[in-house]
């Protein structure tokens, strides 16, 4: 007896859960379906369908992820510092930075000078304010030892960088767009 009520409680229970889902073999028509897979989730996630791990409407976290090829500052460092090879080159970190390289060596001294370059890139737009370049000099002794002093200088030459990689990025973004513009034009025709 205890063992038909149990099996009757289960069914009950089934019964109400799957009466709760949706049909998933319902009809659709293909012309309500968006072609398009953005507009596709956006609809999923206007009707409550789908999982959204906090990516979904009212969520502040996100951002935009860019690819290093389409940004134009990233792709202006890289050729402008392409004299020296890299020890960090991190796009998701916003960050390169080069290996040590050698200065002007005097033979009159008994010193040896290594410059690193150091750029950070704060904002994707191609600003003054969306890069920042810094040069580390060390200046080793060469008559004793590992007798190396490390130091951040400001110098002429982080402006020069600077500037030119934005000159760079500028004519990048320019040949881009006109691409872009070229592209449009071409497909307005074709349509």
């Amino acid at each position: 007896m205890k063992f038909n009520k149990i099996i009757t409680l289960i069914t009950i229970f089934s019964l109400l859960f799957i009466a709760g889902c949706k049909n998933p073999f319902r009809w659709t028509d293909a012309r309500e379906t968006p072609v398009n897979a953005k507009e596709r989730v956006q609809k999923n996630l206007e009707e409550g369908r789908g999982i959204t791990f906090g990516v979904g409407k009212g969520s502040g976290g996100g951002g935009v992820f860019d690819f290093a090829s389409s940004n134009e500052l990233w792709r202006a460092s890289i050729e402008i510092l392409d004299f020296v090879s890299f020890t960090n080159a991190s796009y998701s970190g916003g960050i390169i930075i080069t290996d040590w390289f050698s200065g002007d060596k005097s033979e009159n001294t008994n010193q040896s000078r290594e410059l690193k370059i150091t750029v950070r890139f704060l904002s994707n737009e191609i600003r003054a304010d969306g890069i920042e370049v810094s040069i580390h000099e060390r200046i080793c002794s060469l008559n004793q030892e590992k007798k190396c002093q490390i130091e951040r200088i400001n110098s002429e030459i982080s402006m020069e960088i600077k500037l030119a990689i934005l000159k760079k990025a500028t004519l990048l973004k320019k040949q881009s767009d006109k691409k872009n513009r070229d592209k449009k034009k071409l497909k307005t025709k074709t349509n």
